[in-house]
């Protein structure tokens, strides 16, 4: 059984990797309290019930929403300069002012705290919108509400907590979250941050170093994750506070400086015994890990917004450019190199949007379970915005690789091409890489089979529990296995009523069946082996994010078939390409060069090819590279930029 959170090593140091796997799995959601389309889809069940019709928003809400987007939007136009920001490197203390006057620091915070209360929906559109025009904008207000201190609150916050920090938070005063260490990233088994009870139990003294945190340079509440030690009367493990920014003992070391996003108020941040009451303890002691995971599965919304509406802006710029440009004789787009880029990029734009629209949906209407529906989304949209912005640059050509300033001088239109590639391609990354993204959705679609057959590959379990557990997966698999035969998508007449798009929910159904046949025999071949196959896994996860996305565009296109019969064009296109990259995928699940990839990985880090890298003035010199930063002489005080007070939130209490 997986050991408690807080059974962990005290310390950051070395832990095993089994130790790193079972706390990972002690955090993670075990029960399945609401129907999921995802898991569905992954066991070879083709749920098309539970996203069909496409869920409607209440009406009162939209109303208001649509409200405030308005005045959000006429704002961002007229107030707004991205392209300062991105030469300042700064978001100015106006903006901040501006959006405080709009509410929308307050956006998911609930109207009687004094927020605005927004669908998870509508908080995504305004996600978009702002970030469309500064994307830093977007992610200054996303990471505050979507894993900043409001959405740990409203999901495991007392009462006294959400009276005292959300109306504050809703005015305009900004959160951080702080979890990631210079040695810690997506392993927290290594979490090196402690904090300590005090003698006299009214709190806890916090000391340790967090790296990365958006909106750290300017936030007034953090939310950060440390380590209680474990006693004999004490549940300890990692806990999550909440912390006052101005408390004694906290320094920002550090502003730190990106690729992209350069008006990102990101820091690295010190605790020396700062002293945190007991009352700031979110949800408990030990239950931060899960507290930091369950507002992901929401929180994991904001990203994909801001991917939609890269693409967008993406498809806008490629279509009047590929309409304008003439080259031998006819327009570029015209062209078929050209042409395949661009219904590629408004194919996918149609599908994130409406993978985005659909997870939002149902989070709204919270009947059903959506982790894995929005890591689908998150991982989906970030890795496909990129692959749009890439063809953007192509289709611009040199426009595409010059800076916005450049082309301005030159007297040309400026249009951020550049820029765009560059704020994208942290998306792959934040709040869980592509290559964490697929573990973490693996996990759960093969959890109906580890829930059966766990004990059968654990090489620990004791015989009587191997020989339980196999008796209890024969029962299992022969209930399901013979379900994945047949099933509706070999009926001709299948989804009759979805006229042309009738075929590839067919062809979504049948690919769904595969796809769970492909992961019991996976299972079966590797049994315990199988979580070290992550190159399978990652095809796996990616055949189930194109199924998904082809199941909502079909949904969506038909309900929306009267008032924009332009959909159900969009929608078979998208699923024309989707069906060629599952094909791929399928492909390459057995027919591949894993087992000499990894062989060959050994030998690199065994430095048996080292001379290719002859030649070259290397970034190490002659001397190792430093893995642990630490703070020079010049980095060790306080860069904490204070932003002058904000007029309360429009609507706040």
């Amino acid at each position: 059984m997986p050991k408690e959170v807080g059974s962990s090593p005290q310390e950051g140091g070395q832990v095993s990797e089994r130790e790193a796997r079972q706390v990972a799995e002690a955090a993670r959601e075990s029960e399945w309290r609401k129907p999921s389309f995802g898991k569905e889809l992954f066991l070879g069940r083709f749920r098309l019930d539970l996203i069909e019709p496409w869920p409607r928003p209440d009406p009162e809400r939209t109303a208001k929403a649509e409200e405030f987007l308005g005045r959000l939007d006429a704002y961002c136009r007229s107030e707004v300069d991205g392209a300062a920001i991105e030469r300042d490197a700064r978001i100015p203390d106006e903006v901040f002012q501006g959006l405080a006057r709009l509410g929308a620091f307050g956006m998911k915070i609930d109207e009687r705290y004094g927020g605005l209360g927004l669908s998870n929906l509508h908080y995504c559109r305004a996600l978009m919108l702002a970030g469309s025009v500064s994307p830093a904008i977007g992610a200054l207000l996303s990471a505050h509400q979507s894993i900043g201190v409001p959405q740990p609150l409203k999901m495991f916050g007392n009462e006294e907590q959400k009276q005292r920090f959300l109306p504050r938070l809703a005015a305009g005063e900004v959160s951080a979250f702080l979890l990631t260490e210079p040695d810690v990233g997506s392993d927290p088994a290594r979490l090196g941050s402690t904090a300590e009870p005090t003698e006299d139990g009214t709190g806890y003294r916090l000391n340790g170093v967090k790296l990365w945190a958006t909106n750290g340079t300017v936030a007034n509440l953090l939310v950060v994750m440390a380590r209680v030690p474990k006693t004999a009367d004490r549940r300890g493990g990692i806990t999550a506070f909440v912390v006052e920014a101005d408390t004694p003992g906290i320094t920002v070391e550090r502003r730190n400086a990106f690729l992209g996003l350069r008006g990102l108020e990101n820091s690295v941040t010190r605790f020396d015994d700062v002293f945190v009451p007991v009352e700031n303890v979110i949800g408990g002691e030990g239950r931060g890990l899960r507290i930091a995971l369950s507002t992901l599965n929401t929180g994991r919304l904001s990203l994909p917004a801001m991917c939609v509406g890269a693409g967008k802006w993406a498809l806008n710029v490629a279509r009047e450019w590929a309409a304008e440009r003439v080259q031998w004789g006819r327009p570029v787009g015209e062209h078929e190199a050209v042409a395949g880029k661009l219904a590629f990029m408004a194919a996918t734009t149609y599908g994130m949007e409406t993978m985005l629209d659909l997870c939002c949906l149902l989070a709204d209407d919270d009947t059903n379970d959506i982790r894995i529906e929005a890591a689908l989304v998150k991982l989906y949209a970030s890795e496909m915005a990129w692959r749009i912005a890439d063809d953007l640059v192509q289709i611009r050509g040199g426009r595409g690789y010059e800076t916005a300033d450049s082309l301005a001088a030159r007297g040309e239109r400026p249009v951020a091409v550049e820029q765009l590639l560059r704020d994208l391609r942290i998306n792959r990354i934040f709040e869980g890489s592509t290559e964490i993204m697929h573990l973490l959705i693996a996990r759960e679609a093969v959890d109906a089979h580890l829930s059966v057959a766990g004990d059968i590959i654990d090489p620990d379990a004791e015989l009587g529990r191997k020989v339980r557990a196999g008796a209890k997966a024969g029962a299992f698999y022969a209930k399901w296995l013979p379900t994945l035969a047949v099933g509706r998508g070999q009926n001709p007449t299948g989804y009759a009523g979805y006229g042309v798009l009738a075929g590839h929910l067919r062809q979504v159904e049948r690919a769904s069946r595969k796809l769970a046949r492909s992961t019991f025999y996976a299972m079966s071949r590797w049994q315990g082996k199988m979580e070290r196959k992550q190159a399978f896994l990652g095809r796996i996860v990616d055949i189930g994010a194109e199924l998904f996305a082809m199941s909502a565009v079909c949904v969506r296109a038909h309900a929306e078939r009267d008032v924009r019969p332009e959909g159900v064009e969009l929608a078979d296109l998208f699923c024309r390409q989707a069906e060629v990259r599952v094909a791929a995928l399928f492909r390459a699940l057995w027919e591949n060069t894993d087992p000499v990839d990894g062989t060959a990985a050994k030998r690199i880090l065994a430095g048996r090819y080292a001379f290719l890298e002859d030649g070259i003035v290397t970034p190490s010199g002659d001397q190792p590279w430093v893995t642990t930063w630490q703070p020079g002489p010049s980095e060790t005080e306080d860069v904490r930029r204070r932003i002058p007070p904000a007029e309360p939130a429009a609507g706040s209490a």
